[in-house]
């Protein structure tokens, strides 16, 4: 049996902090469990910070984030000069921006890479997140690709058919630099949600899957 777990209902606040090492990445693993939490009326407060961001994927980032964030209450923005595909040797410079990210920030819940990633930005990426906030509760979210590194989730957030889409619409129009890429297409990204929202019997068929690996049970509070 499966047992629903809300971070937050419509109407409260909920406080997220999203990590992807390049343009695409937070959007492909998290941007419908953001959309959905926006629809369904929760009071998102977001930091969306992607640490990779040359040429002209700097605006296509920017771009995007204000897309998925439109209707969030709060949006932050922060795009990084980090070197694509560079960040086991920028190590130590990565890990002091995401030290000073934490000294302003306090956020419920923290979005990030998968630890076995086959793409070393982003397992360097996770590595540096369980570094720094290894106080917080850390999802990890998963990104298609050829190396065929998907693994097995344990935690699931189911999504309306209109958010997928919503989702799908977004990371279509923002990101025409990865279009020849032939992963990056509508049938990859509604396959894969279709396939996670099997695993989890999701009401509406589609689902965002997440690896979490530490996580503490509480009772809420108040009537």
């Amino acid at each position: 049996m499966m047992l629903p777990l809300a971070p937050a209902r419509a109407g409260e606040p909920l406080s997220v902090l999203c990590l992807g090492a390049h343009a695409d990445d937070i959007e492909i693993g998290a941007g419908g469990t953001i959309l959905g939490w926006i629809a369904a009326g929760v009071r998102l407060d977001v930091r969306w910070c992607v640490l990779s961001t040359a040429g002209s994927r700097r605006e296509e980032a920017r771009a995007s984030a204000g897309g998925f964030l439109q209707d969030a209450a709060r949006a932050d923005i922060e795009l990084a000069g980090f070197t694509d595909t560079q960040f086991p040797e920028e190590s130590r410079e990565i890990k002091a921006w995401l030290c000073e990210l934490r000294a302003r920030v306090r956020p419920d819940l923290v979005l990030t890479h998968r630890s076995d990633d086959a793409h070393q930005d982003h397992r360097e990426l996770n590595r540096l997140t369980w570094t720094v906030f290894r106080d917080h509760l850390i999802l990890e979210y998963e990104i298609p690709k050829w190396d065929g590194d998907l693994g097995r989730p344990n935690l699931y957030v189911p999504l309306p058919p209109n958010v997928l889409e919503r989702k799908i619409d977004l990371l279509l129009s923002h990101f025409a630099s990865q279009r020849s890429k032939d992963w990056f297409d509508a049938e990859t990204f509604r396959g894969l949600a279709r396939l996670r929202g099997m695993e989890c019997r999701a009401a509406g068929h589609y689902a965002e899957a997440f690896h979490v690996r530490k996580a503490v049970l509480g009772l809420r509070s108040g009537a």
